[in-house]
């Protein structure tokens, strides 16, 4: 998301090679684009080297390109209301910001400014999340005559509103055990965790982003809310994804770039909503599974299939890096690196897992 004109369809259309409409006027983006796109795991390029499986299935995320917001979306400005409801219904948020002027690509504002650009859509986001809360707090002080179970609820809500009132986000506001899940339940918009998309021009790009007060600018809005910041060139980017896919890697390193900006920005996605990959691999298929970090290992079985779960005996683990020091998943048995697992083991990033059942 971000303001109309900062880059956000060529960004995504470098990322999902969709089609996404990209032009110079405010709005261009009317009906939310989505793509699902594959996470880079070289992982599974070395399981498929191993295995030469007939199937290659990589982790996915899915991103979805909104209308530009503008001054006022809270109050149903420009497309606001539609657009704020496409952000509700997202796990997290990349806030692409325009970071380089450009007399040929029109700005709402006239200018490139992302500080004030940035404060823009966090007041109308905030001021979207306030309304919803003032909501919600009225109905817990009818239900709290009833049931006072709901005085509480009312007491942590109104707590919050305050903390919005001051013009910061719902992330900032410290909250666990009774509050997070009460503040979780919200559904707020700005309790969504971000990474700011710094988009930076080819210039900037060839002299180091960190080196621009633009960029600079946007980092101090991540530190100050606790986001994550990634600089990004969005035009260098499309340019890259409409190489044959042979080409790229030469393009990179002329660039002397060893991972393309989309790349990275998959990757911190991923990792920005909680979520690790396990492995699966054999001659049928080699495959990255999604689940959130801290799963167990019955959990994990039952994202391949229910009867997995519901059956679940045990899992045979071997980490990524054993098994291709050893060669084979026989080796890797041989040499007792392939552990039994029960249904108390918490998953790990890269754990190699067959998983024995039984229904």
């Amino acid at each position: 998301m971000g303001l109309p004109n900062v880059g956000k369809s060529t960004l995504f259309n470098a990322i999902t090679d969709a089609g996404a409409a990209c032009a110079n006027y405010p709005f261009c983006t009317i009906e939310p684009n989505v793509g699902t796109v594959p996470v880079p795991d070289g992982r599974l390029d070395v399981l498929r080297d191993m295995y030469s499986p007939k199937k290659y299935t990589p982790a996915t995320v899915e991103f979805v390109d909104i209308a530009g917001l503008v001054r006022g979306a809270s109050r149903g400005e420009g497309l606001g209301n539609k657009f704020l409801s496409n952000i509700r219904a997202t796990d997290a948020i990349v806030h692409v910001v325009r970071c380089f002027d450009d007399p040929d690509v029109a700005h709402v504002d006239g200018t490139a400014d992302p500080a004030r650009d940035i404060e823009t859509i966090n007041i109308e986001l905030i001021l979207a999340d306030m309304e919803a809360l003032g909501r919600r707090i009225d109905k817990a002080k009818k239900a709290a005559k009833g049931d006072r179970r709901y005085a509480r609820e009312e007491e942590i809500l109104s707590a919050l509103l305050a903390h919005l009132d001051g013009g910061r986000p719902a992330r900032t506001f410290a909250a666990d055990g009774e509050w997070a899940d009460v503040i979780a339940a919200a559904e707020l918009l700005t309790a969504k965790p971000v990474i700011y998309a710094a988009n930076i021009d080819e210039g900037a790009l060839a002299e180091g982003a960190e080196a621009g007060a633009k960029f600079a600018a946007v980092s101090e809005a991540a530190r100050a809310d606790g986001s994550r910041v990634l600089p990004i060139c969005a035009r260098a980017e499309q340019e890259i994804a409409g190489l044959p896919y042979e080409e790229r890697g030469e393009f990179l390193r002329e660039m002397g770039i060893e991972q393309s900006g989309l790349d990275r920005l998959i990757t911190c996605s991923y990792r920005l909503l909680g979520l690790i990959s396990f492995l699966t691999a054999g001659t049928d298929e080699v495959r990255a599974w999604t689940i959130k970090n801290g799963t167990k290992a019955p959990g994990a079985a039952g994202k391949i299939h229910t009867d997995f779960e519901r059956g679940f005996i045990r899992a045979e683990v071997v980490a990524f890096d054993d098994l291709v020091s050893c060669g084979s998943l026989g080796a890797a048995r041989e040499r007792g690196l392939v552990r039994s697992e029960g249904k108390e083991y918490v998953m790990r990033d890269g754990d190699v897992v067959t998983f024995r059942f039984n229904v």
